[in-house]
């Protein structure tokens, strides 16, 4: 009994100083610093509990969370019957400093205050706030600690207070108003409604151009939200109505398991001042209308639309919110209008139409069609040439287009045909891989008229150009090309910065012809061309066959004084070229049965079109030396007359002079 009495006095000891600490104002005092410090650890801001007061069947708290943010809380409760009726209030003057708890930027002032009161198997919260300027009441039913049912009401909230609030400039001001009536939120028995409306919206231009780089003018808005929910089930009506735009939206929404059967319509007048809400940074007038129908195994979705002055609508269907199928038809899209509303310059005026009929749009297994046609294509000539720095001005240019391109698995095979006044341009078929980024196609080019070509050439050319060959783009980027040209065959090939050419039979008078250059020598001509674009550096090795030279002031001086006809020669030589960007060295080697024309490291630059060549010619016995200088389309000819005078055919012009100066005198 001795050893009895002394556990029970430990236990009642135990209990007096369980009821002391926690329940007294000594305990609470010896809590208090003890709590202050476990609060100060979680919330990571400077806390102090101003007031801590708990007996058995009251409380009370004050606690300041940084500075001048108060949570206040006083009531009365009941240990065994788990009850309690507490008044609270949220005072934060300064949401700011706390945003390392709400882990969120905030700012000005909150303040809420209310009672809760109940138990734990059921409460009820009844409060007011003036957030956002507002007069906002509110009524929470809890049960087990799960919400089941809420009514709020709040009237003419300020938008700009609570962007202010959210750390947001005041891109628009508006007055709000809420009114929710859920008598019942607890999952798939959902009853009641959400009323939300905004009246005397007004977008604020400043700040719209400060943040997004809209210009706006003008605008204002008002906005209607009438929700109804009914077990599973979202039965709404939206509009925001404004003088630049107009959305509305209605319908029934399931969202677990995701059902829908809505209609939509978009009504913009600059679609510029959406940039804040869709982050698209585009612009012009848009009208948008459709459906969306079903669920998550098979959503249809529909919509019509003017985009850029077409005809579209599109009808895509998607499985598990993933697209499936994809049918669409635009028809005259005005592609200048289209450009205008990315926010590219005006390259062309044209009308695009197009018909997609993709029967599986999933991305590993994709099939379909692709149809397109341009038509009433022009060229921008004016802003081209600007943009572009054309040596001279774009001729007025138009064009039109048609393609096909069918797509299979990851495989997008593309036909093409382009036509316009300055180049025409078939493609059988491009093969673009998109799960590599390879191409691999084949092209044939055709140019009625090369002289159209000037503006980007910077040459004057006469007749035309067909040539074909394939274009191919992977690790690395292979070309070629194949053309009859002047009489003769062309056969090029670029690999990478590597471009090499052949040219074979090759008629000099038909190229000199086309290049527009003084028709100096008829010849066959066999070349082998080696050329690296990024240095810009190459060579090109020749032969020349049968060639017969055209009259000329050269050759004339030297029949008059040789009596020897050069026009009668077949000459057989080598023509060798050494280029460097704009400059040229090249050589030449021609000889005849007796004469031979040579020049060594000729200066020429495609840039100045200027020229310097020492020449020598050789008739029989005879040297001419001879210098051709200036302008490559008509140089100055000089002769070395000291060494043409020592020579034979000097001396036969010195007996000449003298028997002419004996007849005189």
């Amino acid at each position: 009994m001795k050893y009895l009495a002394w556990v029970v006095g430990l236990i009642l000891l135990l209990v007096i100083a369980l009821y002391v600490v926690a329940f007294t104002p000594v305990g609470n005092s010896l809590l208090k610093p003890i709590i202050e410090a476990k609060i100060q650890e979680q919330t990571k801001v400077e806390s102090k509990l101003n007031t801590f007061l708990l007996s058995m069947s009251d409380f009370e708290v004050v606690l300041e969370l940084a500075k001048d943010n108060l949570v206040i809380a006083k009531g009365s409760y009941s240990i065994f019957a788990k009850s309690f009726d507490i008044n609270y209030e949220i005072d934060f003057k300064n949401l700011k400093s706390l945003e390392p708890i709400l882990n969120m930027p905030l700012n000005g002032a909150f303040n809420t205050d209310g009672t809760a009161k109940g138990d734990l198997a059921f409460m009820t919260i009844d409060g007011k706030s003036s957030v956002g300027q507002s007069d906002t009441s509110y009524h929470v039913e809890l049960s087990d600690l799960n919400p089941t049912s809420i009514i709020a009401n709040m009237k003419n909230a300020k938008l700009s207070s609570l962007l202010y609030m959210g750390a947001k400039n005041p891109y628009a001001v508006a007055d709000i108003n809420l009114d929710i009536n859920l008598k019942n939120i607890t999952p798939h028995k959902l009853d009641g409604e959400i009323k939300l409306s905004t009246k005397n919206g007004v977008i604020n231009p400043e700040f719209m151009k400060s943040d997004f780089n809209v210009t706006v003018p003008k605008t204002s808005f008002d906005m209607n939200l009438d929700a109804k929910l009914n077990g599973d089930d979202v039965v709404y009506n939206y509009d925001l109505v404004s003088n630049l735009f107009k959305i509305s939206s209605s319908g029934a929404l399931t969202p677990e398991p995701f059902k829908a059967d809505v209609k939509y319509a978009l009504d913009v007048k600059d679609l510029e001042v959406l940039k804040p809400i869709s982050g698209a940074d585009i612009r012009g007038a848009l009208k948008l209308n459709g459906t969306l129908s079903g669920d998550k195994s098979k959503l249809v979705v529909r919509a019509n639309s003017d985009v850029a002055s077409s005809q579209t609508t599109i009808e895509a269907v998607l499985k598990d919110f993933a697209p499936e199928s994809l049918r669409a038809k635009i028809v005259n899209l005005d592609v200048s209008k289209l450009l205008y509303m990315v926010k590219q310059p005006h390259y062309a005026d044209a009308l695009l139409s197009v018909e997609a009929d993709i029967s599986d749009a999933r991305e590993d297994s994709l099939k379909g069609e692709v149809k397109s046609s341009i038509t009433n294509g022009v060229f921008d000539s004016a802003y081209l040439s600007k943009a572009y720095e054309f040596s001279s001005p774009m001729p007025r240019s138009t064009f039109s287009a048609k393609t096909t391109t069918v797509l299979k698995g990851s495989m997008v095979d593309t036909k093409v045909n382009f036509n316009s006044n300055l180049v025409n341009l078939d493609i059988k078929s491009a093969k673009f891989n998109m799960k590599d980024g390879s191409l691999k196609s084949d092209y044939m080019i055709s140019v009625n008229e090369l002289n159209n070509l000037y503006f980007v050439t910077g040459e004057h050319m006469r007749g035309g150009f067909v040539g074909n060959g394939d274009f191919s783009k992977a690790q690395d980027l292979d070309f070629t090309l194949l053309s009859n040209i002047s009489g003769g065959v062309l056969d090029a090939k670029l690999h990478n910065d590597d471009f090499s050419a052949n040219i074979s039979d090759v008629k000099t008078m038909k190229l000199l012809y086309m290049l527009m250059r003084p028709e100096l020598v008829d010849a066959t001509l066999n070349a082998k061309v080696n050329y690296n674009l990024a240095q810009s550096k190459g060579e090109v090795n020749g032969d020349i066959v049968n060639a017969v030279f055209t009259k000329n002031q050269t050759f004339d001086l030297i029949k008059q004084f040789t009596k020897v006809d050069m026009y009668r020669e077949n000459f057989n030589g080598k023509v060798g070229a050494k280029i460097n960007k704009e400059n040229i060295l090249a050589s030449l080697d021609m000889r005849s049965k007796e004469t031979a024309l040579t020049t060594k490291d000729a200066k020429l630059n495609t840039k100045t079109n200027q020229m310097n060549s020492d020449l020598t010619i050789v008739i029989k016995n005879d040297t001419i030396h001879a210098n051709l200088n200036g302008d490559i389309n008509s140089p100055k000819v000089s002769i070395d007359l000291e060494k043409f005078l020592k020579s034979e055919t000097g001396k036969k012009v010195i007996e000449k002079v003298d028997k002419l100066f004996k007849k005189l005198f």
